[in-house]
């Protein structure tokens, strides 16, 4: 190393980098408002999908910045990187988002040097900082106390958040806000003079909607609170629902939805904030929810290797019918899937490896609209051996050598996706009753219908490509077939010509890659014939070309379709059907 290593340069540049990266950052979660007052929602789609892929813009921008300004030789010691990791917990130890700072750091290091150099030493694998710390600074919250006037204190929430846009009916939406206050709550705690509502200060924006988000409480008790807002374009701005239950809101900051525009000064402690009222969320899946998804892969990873070093948890191969592109493998106790693509695919799959991480990569860039699985990519994992059933391991170096490498007591994982661990929606059914497979059955429907509206078509509609959550929902999770809904070509079966067509064991017709025959669903999902009649009853336009070139034609005309986060109350237009 140089006798005058630039160290303390080093580091200067690289959170100059950051500070340039939350700029950016912030102005387009700011521009979230004027988006939702003008009923810009193609634009708030491209919104969210650019602040995505401005994280590893900003990376290669700093990179490039530091090749260009410092002697290769020198910056690519690695031994030197100890004391530009020191220098930057110097700068970062002032700032309010100094934990978002590290896993920059991280990034900026991991884009200079091959992952055989990281180290503790070199980066932040450890954070340095304090857990969901509080700092002294402007309140992050708004507090009200109705001391027994509910009335009063919901129209002053509604004078301190404004819009430039009029509320269509504010009295009438008090009343049924009022209304389902009491009905949500006990009536001794809308009764009890210390009850105090907390709002987050700023409104969080996520596709068509805006929220407000808190928590109601007493010295002895809380409850969640979520106030969606919606703008009705021509008609004003409603207010549309009041949620307090904890599932409801969990599933609005659900690991299957887009990522929420909003600002945020303090990042830990508005995570701390929301931890306090989701506390069965884990703070990876908070700050992702919010758009620092990087950071959520600092706080996995941190996770994983703490449960890994602290149980005796080995991994196994994840239950359910193998994968003909992926294998999957899990650790019991930790609630992850890790996926990796296998070296040889099934004849029958007409993907190659390239178009597999292309269309995983989509799926972060697109509305998930609460049924696909959020999706993390990771490469160079490094395991224990000893942390790996023997039949796992075997079948992990059989199906994909290329990607999983022994190497002496360790295993080398060169690139895997994680995603949340459901239970298979074709394993779900076999243990069902008749009432949840009716509910599984409405609600995988429903997911179809629910991606299509939002230009997905996920290809692979088989049932064990679905999961079920910990919350009764169905969701998607097998990325390697989906496109486009307005990419695909719909079509009916034509009519046999002659008897000898109808009798052919091939087609009598052509096939193009992009063609789908929905007629020919039925058998293809369901080899039950219960299940195959009642998904006809639920959801039986699915099997009908028309319906999908109706959707079609809605998004081609730029349409952004309703699809709600929460159960609506007493609205005739509950969400897609």
């Amino acid at each position: 190393m140089p006798q005058h290593w630039p160290a303390a340069d080093i580091a200067q540049m690289i959170l100059d980098g950051f500070d340039d990266y939350r700029e950016h950052f912030r102005q387009i979660a700011d521009g979230a408002r004027a988006r939702f007052e003008q009923a810009q929602w193609q634009e708030a789609q491209r919104a969210s999908a650019a602040r995505i892929n401005l994280y590893e813009e900003k990376v290669s921008e700093v990179i490039a910045r530091l090749h260009a300004t410092f002697d290769e030789q020198g910056l690519l010691d690695v031994e030197g990187w100890p004391l530009v990791k020191s220098a930057c917990i110097d700068l970062i130890d002032v700032r309010f988002d100094d934990e978002l700072a590290e896993t920059w750091f991280n990034s900026i290091f991991c884009g200079l040097f091959s992952h055989d150099l990281i180290s503790d030493g070199c980066m932040f694998i450890h954070t340095t900082r304090p857990s969901l710390r509080r700092r002294e600074h402007s309140a992050q919250t708004h507090t009200y106390r109705p001391e027994g006037e509910l009335s009063s204190m919901l129209r002053q929430i509604f004078t301190d958040y404004t819009f430039d846009v009029a509320f269509a009916d504010l009295p009438g939406d008090m009343q049924r806000l009022e209304a389902q206050l009491r009905e949500n709550l006990p009536d001794w705690v809308c009764k009890d003079p210390l009850l105090s509502v907390e709002l987050f200060s700023s409104v969080l924006y996520r596709n068509k909607g805006a929220y407000l988000v808190g928590r109601i409480f007493t010295p002895d008790e809380q409850w969640p609170l979520v106030i969606p807002l919606l703008h009705r374009e021509g008609h004003g701005i409603q207010v549309d629902a009041l949620i307090t239950d904890e599932s409801e809101v969990s599933i609005i900051f659900s690991f299957t939805r887009s990522y929420f525009m909003v600002d945020v000064p303090v990042p830990a402690e508005f995570i701390g904030f929301l931890k306090r009222i989701l506390p069965g969320k884990h703070i990876a899946e908070l700050y992702t929810s919010i758009g620092f998804y990087k950071h959520g892969k600092s706080e996995f990873y941190r996770a994983l290797i703490n449960h890994l070093a602290n149980t005796d948890d080995r991994f196994i191969m994840a239950p359910g019918v193998r994968g003909m592109v992926m294998s999957v493998f899990t650790l019991p106790g930790f609630n992850t899937v890790f996926k990796i693509i296998k070296d040889r695919f099934s004849p029958s799959k007409n993907v190659d490896r390239a178009t597999v991480i292309e269309k995983y990569r989509l799926v972060k860039s697109v509305d998930r609209v609460g049924r696909m699985a959020d999706t993390q990519e990771f490469a160079d994992f490094r395991f224990p051996l000893s942390k790996f059933e023997p039949d796992c391991l075997a079948e992990l170096l059989d199906v994909a050598p290329s990607t999983v490498v022994v190497e002496g007591d360790t295993v080398l994982i060169r690139h895997c996706w994680t995603e949340r661990r459901m239970t298979p929606l074709n394993l779900y059914l076999e243990n069902a009753n008749d009432a949840q497979i009716h509910d599984a059955l409405e609600d995988y429907g429903l997911a179809i219908k629910q991606l299509a509206a939002a230009n997905i078509f996920p290809g692979d509609m088989l049932l064990k490509n679905f999961g079920v959550t910990r919350h009764g929902r169905v969701v998607f999770y097998d990325y390697d077939e989906i496109c486009f809904l307005t990419e695909a070509n719909f079509r009916r079966i034509p009519e046999p010509r002659t008897p000898e067509d109808e009798m052919a064991s091939e087609p009598w017709y052509s096939i193009g890659p992009l063609d789908v025959f929905p007629e020919e669903f039925p058998p293809f999902l369901f080899a039950d014939m219960g299940q195959r009649r009642l998904f006809n009853t639920l959801h039986g336009e699915l099997y009908d070309a028309d319906y999908w070139k109706s959707l079609q034609a809605a998004i081609r005309a730029g349409k952004v379709i309703d699809v709600f986060p929460y159960r609506r109350k007493g609205r005739s237009d509950e969400a897609l059907s």
